[in-house]
């Protein structure tokens, strides 16, 4: 494969948990890894987040220093940069002019999510892709009308997706005309090894409720939240006899749920104490006996085979899954390690199998990882695809 001069343009550090770094320094460093060229950039218009003010800010006090530490610990130290779009439109971590040819001049831009507009903030770009990580929403908006995402989709010259089903007879998910790539999250196999799993909790890292992104298709609602299907399994910790934690926001968590969580044995802790860098997050994956956790119902009932990069790490950590069906068993062995379920008697058989062998099913995980998740695997493919 030659090498190519690659940028992967993101939001890391406007949205600056380690979930975020982790999504998008794997590609980066997936892709430095195969020999090609690669830089982090960042250049949305969007106010960044601030965690110690919890709250989006018009300033880069917090997001500049937080990308440098999260750049440097990833190897890419001088690989970075950051344009303050919202504001004086400076650039940090590189030079405007050297920041701005490598931008139109790259073989590819990878736009993570698709979540930067370049094209507002007249940047030049050679060749854009959509590097899409969250199927369903846009596909869907784009196809019925809505002009706001039509307006950024067409920006792109091409469309990567991990909504690895997208396009089969089961998923009725429109499909972007200049898809090349269905892919899967990818995983530095090594970030994850060591670490010993505790005898405590299955657990989880995620949002209980997220508003606005609720779409209408076919005259269906598909919902965005996941909180709606978690409450499909509300009394799962009872059925196993044993807690099930999630790592969330408490201070966003209404009382109400807060307490309904706990009186059907859910255990809550305080993700922000531990999601505002990569590493700390990685250990408390590590800590974990395995993962239980659900998928959005838009990919759920649209069976559009996406799957969480976060249980991809689960798996790499050699932790099993126990995840909601979203079509990704066509694609990903389940059975052992990792298991897709339906129903609750399905997640009871999945819980009853890994605690019979657990040595055997976390080996099990380990494997689906290094076979389906390798970060230079799955990105050779996406190259490949895409003819670079």
């Amino acid at each position: 494969m030659k090498p190519r001069r690659i940028v992967v343009i993101g939001t890391l550090a406007s949205d600056p948990y380690a979930g975020m770094a982790w999504m998008h320094m794997q590609i980066v460093a997936g892709l430095r890894r195969l020999g090609h060229d690669v830089y982090y950039f960042e250049t949305t218009s969007s106010w960044p987040y601030d965690p110690t003010r919890r709250t989006r800010v018009r300033d880069s006090s917090y997001s500049v220093p937080y990308l440098a530490r999260v750049a440097e610990s990833f190897g890419i130290g001088d690989r970075w940069a950051y344009r303050r779009s919202y504001g004086d439109k400076t650039w940090f971590g590189m030079d405007r002019v050297r920041a701005e040819e490598l931008l139109a001049q790259a073989d590819a831009v990878l736009n993570v999510a698709g979540a930067t507009r370049l094209a507002e903030e007249d940047l030049k770009v050679g060749r854009l892709v959509y590097f899409g990580t969250d199927p369903v929403y846009h596909e869907i908006a784009y196809a019925n009308g809505d002009e706001d995402v039509r307006t950024l989709v067409d920006e792109h010259h091409e469309f990567v997706t991990y909504g690895e089903n997208v396009g089969a007879p089961d998923c009725p998910v429109p499909v972007f005309e200049r898809l090349r790539a269905k892919t899967r999250q990818p995983v530095l196999l090594d970030a994850w090894e060591g670490g010993f799993a505790s005898d405590g909790a299955f657990t989880t890292v995620c949002n209980w409720r997220q508003d606005g992104h609720d779409i209408q298709y076919g005259g269906e609602t598909y919902y965005w939240s996941k909180h709606h299907e978690f409450l499909k399994f509300i009394d799962l910790p009872r059925r196993i006899g044993q807690p099930v934690e999630l790592a969330t926001s408490l201070e966003n968590l209404d009382p109400e749920v807060r307490r309904m969580l706990g009186c059907h044995g859910w255990r809550l802790v305080d993700a922000h104490a531990f999601t505002t860098s990569p590493w700390p997050y990685r250990d408390y994956v590590r800590a974990s006996r395995g993962e239980f956790t659900v998928a959005k119902d838009q990919n759920v009932r649209l069976r559009s085979g996406w799957f969480s990069e976060r249980s991809a790490c689960y798996l790499a950590a050699g932790r099993p899954v126990i995840t909601q069906d979203t079509g990704f068993g066509k694609y990903v062995p389940t059975g052992e390690g990792l298991f897709g379920f339906n129903s609750m008697d399905e997640i009871v058989e999945a819980f009853q199998a890994i605690s019979s062998d657990y040595s055997r099913h976390s080996r099990a995980a380990r494997a689906i990882a290094e076979e389906y998740f390798r970060a230079e695997t799955v990105l050779e493919k996406v190259i490949r695809d895409l003819g670079l």
